[in-house]
C-alpha cells in the first residue's frame, strides 16, 4: 500500500463523499442483516404458536398468515430503504473515484509537461500514454469500487459479528474459525498477485509503444512492405500479454474458490454445532436459520476479497509506475521572476555541451555574440552541432560548462515561458498537429480567437511563408484538415507551415534551423525574401546546410564537429579560400547541374 498512499491527499481533498459514502455503507449494512433477524423472529413465533393448541385451525392459519405477511412488508420496506441508500453511497464513492481518476490525470499531464527533453529521449510515447491512461484507470478501481467494497466488507463483517455473539457465541466462535485460514491465504496470494500485476502492465507498455509506432510510421512501414512482418511482431507481443495476463487469472481463479470453500465450511459448522445447541436447549431453530442467513451474506463480501486484493495489487502496480514519473525532477528549473525588457541580445561564452543520455559532446568551446536586430548564420555538415545551439538557446537543455547570456543575463535568470514565448522557433523535425491549416498557423499566436483580424494575421504569415497559393487551392482552404503529423501535406509545404507558425506569434528573436531544406530554388528565394522583411531590426538566427539560404547574414558561423571552424561576413569567409569557399564552389556547381536538367 506504500506506493498506493500517494492517493491519499485526493481522499482528504474529496473526504465529505468519502465520509458520506461511509454513513450510506454502515446504514445499507444495517438494513442488511435486518431481514435474518425478522426471519428468526417470525419462525421462532410461527414454531412457538404451532407448538400451542389451538382450537380453532381455521383461525390459527389466518394468524400465521397475517404475521408472515407483516414479516413479509418489513422486509420489501428495509429491502427498498437499502436499495436507496446504496444508490447514495454508489454516488458518494464512485463519484469521488471519478474526480479522482480526472485530479490524476491532471497532475500527471502537468508532470510531463514540466519535466526536460531529457526525459522524452529516455521514454518512449507510447509508454507514457499507457500510464495516463491504462494504469490512471486501474488506480481508479482501487479508489472506487475497491474502496466502497473493502469498507462495505469491514462494516459487514462487524455487524454480523457482533450480531452473532449477541445471539451465541460457541456457534460464532465455530462460524468464525476459517478466518484465520482465509487471512493466510490472503497473504501469500496477494504477493504473487502483485508480481503478475506488475509484469502484466510492464508488456502493456510494450504492447502500447508498439502499435503506436507502427501507426505513426504507417507510411514507412507499407513502403518497405513491411506488414507481415509487424503482424508477426505484433502477435508475439500480443501472446505474451495474454500469457501473462492468463497467469493473473489462474491465480484469481484458485483465489476465488478458496473463498467458497471457506464460506462452505462455514454454513456447515452453523448446521452441526447449531444442531447440537438446540438439541441442548440453548438455541432455537430461528437462531439457525438467522446464523446461515449471516454466513451467506457474507458469501459475497467474502467472495469479493479476492476480486478487491486484485484490483488493490493490479492499482499498487500501476500507481509504482504512475509514482516513477511523478517524483522526477525537471533537469531544467525555471527563474521564478520576470523580466521587463525584450530579448535583444545573445551571447554564447565558451559553451561545451554534451548530452546527457548519449554521452555525445556536441558543442566545445563555442563562443559568439549577436547584436540586438542583427543576423547570426549557422552553417556546417549534419551532426555538427547547429541544431544543439537552437536548442540551448530555447532552454530545451542546459549547457554542460560556459554561459548563455541574453541582453548580459544569464539565460537561467529568464523564466522559461517568457524566453521561449520571445523566441520564434522553427524545428529542423516539422510537427503540426491533427487539425486545420489555419489553426496550426495560430499556434504560435498566444491566444486563438476566431476573429477577422486573427484570420488575416494566419494569411500574411502564410503569404510571408510562401504557402498561401498552396492553401487556397485546397478544397476547403485554411479550414482543410491535416491528418496526424501532417501527413496531408508534402514535405516542403509543412516547412513552410510551420515558418508561417512562428512568424505570426512577431518575436523579438526567430531562429531557423534548416527549415527550407525541402523547398526547391525558386520558392526558397521568395521565402528568403520576405524573411529578409520579417526579420529586420530583429535578431535572428540561421541555420542550414544551404550557402545560398544564410550568405546575407551578418555574421556567418562554419562548425565541424560541435567546433567553430571559419566566422566572419559571407564574402570575409569567400576571400579566406577556406572550407566555406570550398562548401560555396561545390554548391554553385551543384545548382548548376540541377538548372541544366
Amino acid at each position: 500500500m506504500k506506493d498506493l498512499a500517494h492517493i491519499n491527499k485526493y481522499f482528504f481533498r474529496y473526504r465529505w463523499h468519502l465520509i458520506l459514502g461511509i454513513v450510506f455503507v454502515v446504514l445499507q449494512n444495517f438494513g442488511a442483516i435486518y431481514p435474518a433477524q425478522v426471519v428468526r423472529e417470525s419462525l421462532d413465533e410461527v414454531i412457538l404458536y404451532m407448538k400451542t393448541p389451538h382450537p380453532d385451525p381455521k383461525s390459527s392459519f389466518t394468524f400465521i398468515s397475517a404475521l408472515v405477511f407483516h414479516f413479509f412488508l418489513l422486509i420489501i420496506g428495509v429491502a427498498l430503504l437499502r436499495g436507496m441508500l446504496m444508490f447514495f453511497m454508489r454516488q458518494t464513492i464512485i463519484v469521488m473515484s471519478r474526480r479522482i481518476e480526472y485530479d490524476l490525470k491532471n497532475e500527471i499531464y502537468e508532470q510531463y509537461q514540466r519535466l526536460s527533453m531529457s526525459f522524452y529521449r529516455r521514454n518512449n510515447t507510447g509508454d507514457l500514454m499507457n500510464r495516463i491512461s491504462e494504469d490512471v484507470g486501474r488506480v481508479r478501481s482501487y479508489v472506487g469500487p475497491a474502496v466502497m467494497y473493502s469498507i462495505n466488507l469491514v462494516v459487514l463483517f462487524i455487524l454480523i459479528i457482533w450480531s452473532m455473539l449477541k445471539v451465541n457465541q460457541v456457534l460464532s466462535l465455530y462460524v468464525l474459525a476459517p478466518l484465520p485460514l482465509l487471512s493466510i491465504s490472503i497473504y501469500y496470494v496477494s504477493d504473487v498477485m502483485n508480481r503478475k500485476s506488475e509484469e502484466v502492465q510492464e508488456q502493456q507498455s510494450r504492447l502500447s509503444t508498439f502499435v503506436q509506432e507502427a501507426f505513426s510510421g504507417i507510411r514507412i512501414l507499407k513502403a518497405f512492405a513491411k506488414e507481415d512482418e509487424f503482424t508477426a511482431r505484433f502477435t508475439v507481443e500480443s501472446d505474451d500479454y495474454l500469457k501473462k495476463n492468463m497467469d493473473l487469472v489462474r491465480v484469481n481463479a484458485l483465489f476465488y474458490p478458496l473463498m467458497l470453500l471457506l464460506v462452505g465450511i462455514s454454513t456447515v459448522l452453523v448446521i452441526y454445532v447449531g444442531g447440537n445447541e438446540v438439541l441442548a436447549g440453548r438455541a432455537t431453530t430461528g437462531n439457525i436459520a438467522e446464523f446461515i442467513l449471516y454466513v451467506n451474506m457474507l458469501t459475497w463480501p467474502v467472495a469479493s476479497l479476492g476480486w478487491v486484493t486484485s484490483i488493490i495489487q493490479r492499482a499498487a502496480a500501476s500507481q509504482q509506475r504512475i509514482n516513477q514519473f511523478l517524483t522526477l525532477e525537471p533537469e531544467i528549473i525555471s527563474a521564478t521572476v520576470p523580466t521587463s525588457e525584450r530579448i535583444g541580445s545573445i551571447e554564447f561564452q565558451h559553451v561545451t555541451f554534451v548530452y546527457p543520455d548519449s554521452g555525445i559532446k556536441a558543442l566545445e568551446n563555442i563562443s559568439f555574440k549577436i547584436l540586438p536586430g542583427s543576423s547570426l548564420a549557422i552553417i556546417g555538415k549534419t551532426g555538427s552541432g547547429k541544431s544543439t545551439i537552437a536548442q540551448l538557446l530555447l532552454r530545451l537543455y542546459d549547457v554542460t560548462s560556459g554561459e548563455i547570456l541574453i541582453d548580459g543575463r544569464p539565460i537561467k535568470e529568464i523564466p522559461l515561458s517568457q524566453l521561449r514565448s520571445s523566441i520564434g522557433y522553427v524545428p529542423q523535425d516539422v510537427f503540426l498537429f491533427s487539425d486545420t491549416i489555419s489553426n496550426n498557423i495560430a499556434f504560435g499566436l498566444p491566444h486563438l480567437e476566431d476573429t477577422p483580424d486573427t484570420f488575416a494575421a494566419i494569411e500574411k504569415a502564410a503569404e510571408d511563408a510562401v504557402i498561401a497559393d498552396n492553401i487556397r487551392e485546397f478544397p476547403n482552404g485554411f479550414s482543410t484538415m491535416l491528418g496526424e503529423r501532417g501527413i496531408t501535406l508534402s514535405g516542403g509545404q509543412k516547412q513552410r507551415v510551420s515558418i508561417a507558425r512562428a512568424l505570426i506569434r512577431n518575436p523579438d528573436v526567430l531562429v531557423f534551423d534548416d527549415c527550407l531544406s525541402a523547398v526547391d530554388t525558386t520558392t526558397e528565394e521568395r521565402i528568403l525574401a520576405n524573411l529578409n522583411v520579417a526579420t529586420h531590426n530583429r535578431t535572428s538566427i540561421m541555420i542550414s546546410h544551404r550557402i545560398s539560404g544564410v550568405k546575407k547574414a551578418n555574421h556567418i558561423l562554419l562548425l565541424e564537429h560541435g567546433r567553430i571552424k571559419e566566422s566572419g561576413t559571407h564574402l570575409s569567409l569567400l576571400k579566406q579560400k577556406g572550407d566555406y569557399y570550398a562548401l560555396y564552389e561545390k554548391q554553385l556547381v551543384e545548382e548548376a547541374n540541377r538548372s541544366k536538367k
